[in-house]
C-alpha cells in the first residue's frame, strides 16, 4: 500500500522569517548540491508533518526554537533514485515559521554547507529552486499583512515557541 498517495516520499519543511533591523529576512540553506533552498526533510515514523517541519528546521539550521505558523502549501517533484535508477515522486509541505533568536549552525553531517538570512528583496535572486517560489511568495504575502505578533496570533494556537 502506498501511504503517500501518488508519492514515493513525503517531507516537511519551513519558510523561516525573522524581523531584523525593521525588515523581514528569510532563512535559506546551501544544500549538498551547492544550491540555495529551504530547510526540509523526511517525516519520521510516528511524527506528523508539522512536528517534522519544526524538527528539520532546527536540525538543519541550528536555531534553538521557532514559532510554527500556517501551512504555505506543498511542492512536488520527481528525481532519479541513484540506488535503483528508478524515477521517484516526492512531495514536501512547507510551513511559515518565525525565528526570534539564535545563531545559525549548518548541519554539515547532512550536507548543509551554509545557512543565511536574506532580505525580502534578495530572496528570489539567491534562491536556486524554482519549485519553492510559490511557497515563498505566499509567505511574503502573509508577512506583508501585519506585524509579527499579529501574523502568528492569527493562527489561534496556544503554543508560541516550539523547540527540541
Amino acid at each position: 500500500m502506498d501511504t503517500f498517495g501518488s508519492y514515493d516520499e513525503y517531507s516537511a519543511g519551513g519558510v523561516v522569517v525573522r524581523w531584523m533591523e525593521d525588515a523581514v529576512h528569510f532563512l535559506l540553506i546551501l544544500d549538498s548540491y551547492g544550491k540555495w533552498g529551504l530547510p526540509k526533510g523526511h517525516i519520521e515514523s510516528g511524527e506528523n508533518n508539522r512536528d517534522a517541519a519544526v524538527r528539520e528546521v532546527i536540525e538543519e539550521t541550528g536555531l534553538p526554537d521557532v514559532t510554527l505558523g500556517q501551512t504555505l502549501g506543498s511542492v512536488d517533484w520527481s528525481y532519479l533514485c541513484s540506488q535503483t535508477s528508478k524515477s521517484k515522486k516526492k512531495c514536501c509541505e512547507y510551513f511559515l515559521m518565525r525565528a526570534v533568536k539564535g545563531s545559525l549552525t549548518p548541519q554539515v553531517s547532512e550536507g548543509i554547507q551554509d545557512c543565511r538570512w536574506v532580505s525580502m528583496s534578495e530572496v528570489f535572486q539567491i534562491l536556486d529552486y524554482d519549485n519553492v517560489r510559490t511557497v515563498i511568495e505566499r509567505a511574503v504575502e502573509i508577512v506583508k499583512s501585519g506585524s509579527p505578533n499579529e501574523i502568528f496570533e492569527k493562527e489561534g494556537r496556544e503554543d508560541a515557541e516550539i523547540g527540541l
